[in-house]
């Protein structure tokens, strides 16, 4: 096991000991799959003492590589397991369904890269446009990588 990979198992359980805690655990978020609501680098403030989220919140889980934060679109139960469904607003399909021993919490505030307040309204969502976000999602990689040729 690299140095470097051992530094983020530590991190990451560190993250899941302070909610298991009831800790609000702030995280920078990585990558596009929840854009344009949240935008890599933004600040993701998880509560995990909210045991009760509604579809339409963003909610985090708990998964081998750390943490992944996405929309619940519903909450099934099979033979009395609860089991809740989400999506990323920029990700065409749907998750696996994630069990109740795997949820983290739920996105309570967001904080854009530079540190300032991102309003509810904008986050919170409850009916995003899927293709259109994975559309500007796209757009916005590329042409960041065209503008780092040009550099």
């Amino acid at each position: 096991m690299t140095s470097r990979k051992k530094n983020l198992d530590i991190i990451r359980e560190t993250g899941f000991t302070l909610l298991s805690e009831g800790k609000i655990l702030r995280v920078r978020a990585t990558g596009y799959s929840m854009y344009p609501a949240i935008k890599p680098g933004s600040f993701i403030y998880i509560d995990p003492g909210d045991e009760h989220p509604e579809s339409g919140d963003i909610i985090a889980w708990k998964c081998d590589k750390g943490i992944v934060v996405h929309r619940l679109l519903r909450i099934t139960s099979t033979d009395g397991v609860k089991k809740y469904v989400t999506r990323g607003d920029s990700l065409l399909t749907e998750d696996m369904p994630v069990t109740k021993e795997l949820y983290a919490g739920k996105v309570i505030k967001v904080e854009n890269p530079e540190g300032n307040p991102v309003t509810i309204h904008t986050f919170g969502a409850k009916r995003p446009n899927y293709r259109f976000n994975r559309f500007m999602a796209l757009l916005n990689i590329y042409s960041n990588r065209i503008r780092g040729y040009f550099r």
